[in-house]
């Protein structure tokens, strides 16, 4: 169920910090109710790891209300590039060549979106992304196959590691390849992210409570 008093909380805390930080709500795994009960509480932003049942969710919602910005957060295979692009506005798992030339098939709708490149900073077996020591020359590639509109670097640590040290990787490698605010931090780690000055940080369990 959608904690709207824990939301308000974080938003205060954000406020607080005087950042500028923006929550997306990961609604993956949690009934379109939900999601409407929390669209009813203000909130715009909104993330999905399943482009069909992001489909199934947001379709009608978008189409209805226009100020909803839906961020896909989780792993985009290269057959669903295209109904995932014309469903979701930010991409934050931008991780492999392939995908890459799955989107420039599509110019003048990647022109309209923004994309995270996803690093695998831990360069863990079971995750997605790029290896650190490769993001500047992922970062070229996307510049010279035409997309160029890279807002920033995402990352999801380690369980078994300190966040920090690899939130701390991340604006390293933001600064040397001059990139905007992070997408960093999840409902285990966010207050560590805070401290990083983030422009997302991605809450799921922390306002809907345990998946389904």
């Amino acid at each position: 169920m959608f904690n709207f008093k824990e939301y308000q909380k974080i938003k205060k805390n954000i406020d607080f910090l005087d950042k500028k930080t923006k929550i997306i709500a990961i609604s993956k795994n949690h009934p379109f109710e939900e999601v409407e009960k929390a669209i009813s509480f203000g909130l715009e932003c909104f993330g999905e790891n399943r482009v069909q049942e992001a489909k199934l969710k947001f379709e009608s919602i978008k189409n209805a209300n226009k100020k909803i910005k839906l961020h896909l957060t989780g792993p985009l295979q290269s057959n669903k590039v295209k109904k995932a692009l014309s469903l979701f506005d930010v991409f934050h798992t931008l991780d492999r060549e392939s995908l890459l030339k799955e989107l420039i098939k599509f110019p003048e709708i990647i022109k309209e979106k923004k994309f995270f490149i996803q690093i695998n900073t831990g360069k863990e077996t079971t995750k997605s992304g790029v290896f650190p020591e490769d993001t500047k020359n992922f970062l070229n590639l996307c510049k010279t196959q035409g997309l160029d509109n890279i807002e920033g670097l995402m990352c999801i640590p380690p369980i078994n590691e300190s966040p920090t040290k690899h939130f701390q990787m991340i604006i390293d490698l933001t600064k040397e390849c001059e990139l905007g605010r992070p997408s960093i931090g999840m409902s285990s780690d966010y207050e560590e992210a805070l401290e990083f000055d983030p422009k997302y940080i991605r809450l799921g369990t922390i306002l809907f409570g345990k998946r389904l």
